[in-house]
């Protein structure tokens, strides 16, 4: 019999909700059919922290007396966007000073959750209702009004795993790739990842309630390069990088434990986003969906050394065993996103959720369906 949300958010109230993480739906699946689940849970924590370069906040800083037309602006000595009104920026979290490329928009970001003190100056032009052209100042967390949490392209749906066949060391934002396979890296929680436990994103939407990095936050849209049309294997689940979410949530009460700046040797800086959404069994088909296993969860093995030429298949539970096999190739696996802190998300949102402090909400516009993605054509030069 189906669900609704209103009858799982009531039983949230009663504290009569069953709820469980993904690991632990995973194991009872092994039980338990999907249409018994559906009877006996409620409510399935999902959780993942891996880099997300597509992230960034926006600030309003307050204005200067007189005011200031911010057109140029710099954090730390870092440049941000000064095409946002007067007061206002956004931080992207690659943002960076070329001169001091493992310092950028991530480490403004966390050090502002930090209350660490930042120098801004900025330029203006100048004008009749904004006449300053030039200010230098120190902001924080307590000195600025808003700051805004948005990121684009959130929480992707799977994601590669990433080797390296030629004789040189490589250098990317899934870590260093050494020569000749001599690792492969991967970047998502497996059975634990939101998005893989929700592959139709049935339950996922606009204004769906999340953990973001420590606190409350909604999903606002779907991510950039949301693919919903990639292969799937025979449990319905992408087997490479497809849907994403585009995300929302109030900077200053989110935690450094669950936001961290990163610097990729050689590549650049990128930031680690804790999130985690509970995904609600409303019927046997989600049961089956939230029941999904690591073993029964493929990827795609793509070589970053060579125009990303496809190289085989694995899953997660080789990928997390150490050590996958492609192609007669052994070749060891590490994570460069945080399993331990997946298992923390999820279980903390669990937590909430079991002392009545967090409440589902039912998405108002459901995720598009039948897209792809297209790609840049370079203009040839004429001869």
């Amino acid at each position: 019999m189906a669900k609704s949300y209103t009858e799982i958010n009531e039983k949230i109230k009663n504290g009569k909700a069953v709820v469980l993480t993904a690991e632990e739906v995973s194991e009872l699946s092994k039980s338990l059919s999907p249409k018994e689940i559906a009877a006996k849970v409620d409510i399935v924590t999902t959780g993942t922290f891996g880099a997300m370069c597509s992230s960034g906040a926006f600030i309003n800083f307050g204005h200067a007396n007189p005011p200031i037309r911010m057109e140029k602006i710099e954090l730390n000595g870092i440049r941000v966007s000064g095409g946002l009104a007067a007061v206002d920026t956004y931080i992207g979290a690659t943002d960076c000073n070329p001169e001091h490329p493992a310092y950028g928009g991530a480490h403004l970001i966390q050090e502002l959750i930090e209350g660490k003190d930042i120098t801004l100056e900025a330029w203006g032009k100048g004008t009749d209702c904004y006449p300053r052209k030039h200010i230098k100042t120190i902001i924080n967390r307590e000195t600025i009004n808003e700051a805004i949490l948005y990121n684009p392209r959130n929480a992707y749906q799977n994601y590669n795993v990433a080797t390296n066949t030629t004789d040189q060391i490589k250098y990317t934002y899934m870590g260093t790739l050494l020569p000749r396979m001599r690792n492969a890296s991967y970047s998502t929680a497996g059975e634990l990842s939101p998005l893989l436990n929700d592959p139709e994103c049935r339950t996922i939407g606009l204004g769906t309630r999340i953990f973001l990095c420590g606190t409350e936050g909604y999903v606002t849209w779907n991510g950039t390069q949301f693919h919903s049309t990639k292969e799937t294997n025979s449990y319905g689940i992408p087997t490479s990088n497809a849907r994403t979410i585009a995300v929302i949530g109030d900077l200053k009460n989110m935690s450094p434990d669950f936001l961290r700046a990163a610097y990729y040797e050689k590549y650049g800086v990128s930031m680690f986003v804790g999130i985690g959404i509970p995904i609600p069994v409303l019927d046997e088909d989600m049961a089956r969906r939230v029941s999904i296993r690591n073993e029964q969860i493929e990827t795609t093995v793509v070589d970053y050394g060579k125009e990303n030429q496809i190289l085989g298949k694995t899953n997660y539970a080789a990928l997390h065993s150490g050590e996958i096999e492609i192609n007669g190739h052994k070749i060891r696996t590490a994570p460069v996103a945080s399993l331990a802190k997946a298992r923390e998300i999820a279980g903390i949102l669990k937590n909430w959720i079991q002392q009545g402090q967090f409440l589902l909400t039912e998405p108002i516009r459901p995720m598009p369906t039948g897209t792809s993605l297209k790609t840049l054509q370079e203009i040839k030069k004429e001869e």
